[in-house]
């Protein structure tokens, strides 16, 4: 098994400690995932399914009533973090909250992402206005915003669209503030919630203000 991921240096990506701290997740938060990997399996003559809360399990043939195989549904979504993952679209309201919000505290980006998708992903981030340091992570995210937020003297905010995510945090760092936010509207009926561990808004202006108010 792999060691687990430890907290980089806040100081060394040129975040300012003496600030509060954002941690933002990237898909279905900042990005708009479901819909780029939609039509990235388009372009290989699949379709993608939104019928329930599940990545492999809404890939199908054109026609088919049973869902593609998870070994393939896996291959097709690994190849869209090689090729395709620099086509997506911003999450309305995001970029402009966060820049907003930099006036106030330190942003980092934390997504669980396969490691040849780093370059794609920085390069989405800066052209679209969000170059903050990043981190790319497997498996719970807490121990890791744990770290973080450990280094900062203000106060820290996690921001997901997974509840096994936002839990993890609620774990491993329970003083962090967490916001559920799930950006694509398709998702958000079908998406779990646990409204009293975790504050759910998926509207970016309602969330920035609630952030606000966290950081104080």
């Amino acid at each position: 098994m792999a060691e687990p991921l430890r907290a980089p240096r806040l100081s060394d990506m040129g975040v300012d400690t003496a600030r509060p701290l954002l941690i933002v997740d990237v898909d279905e938060v900042l990005g708009l995932f479901m819909e780029g990997f939609g039509r990235f399996l388009e372009d290989r003559g699949l379709e993608f399914r939104v019928d329930k809360f599940a990545l492999f399990q809404n890939i199908y043939r054109p026609g088919e009533a049973e869902h593609l195989e998870i070994d393939q549904g896996r291959k097709h979504y690994e190849d869209f973090f090689r090729y395709g993952c620099g086509d997506m679209t911003p999450t309305p309201g995001g970029v402009q909250a966060l820049r907003s919000l930099s006036e106030r505290a330190g942003i980092v980006i934390l997504t669980n992402a396969p490691g040849p998708a780093r370059l794609a992903r920085a390069r989405w981030l800066g052209r679209h206005g969000m170059d903050y340091p990043l981190i790319l992570n497997t498996g719970p995210k807490g121990p890791l915003a744990a770290g973080l937020a450990s280094q900062t003297a203000g106060r820290a905010v996690f921001i997901d669209d997974l509840i096994p995510n936002l839990d993890s945090v609620a774990e491993s760092a329970p003083a962090v503030s967490r916001f559920q936010h799930v950006a694509d509207p398709r998702l958000r009926a079908l998406a779990p919630a646990k409204p009293d561990l975790h504050t759910r808004i998926d509207d970016w202006e309602d969330l920035r203000v609630a952030i606000e108010d966290a950081i104080g």
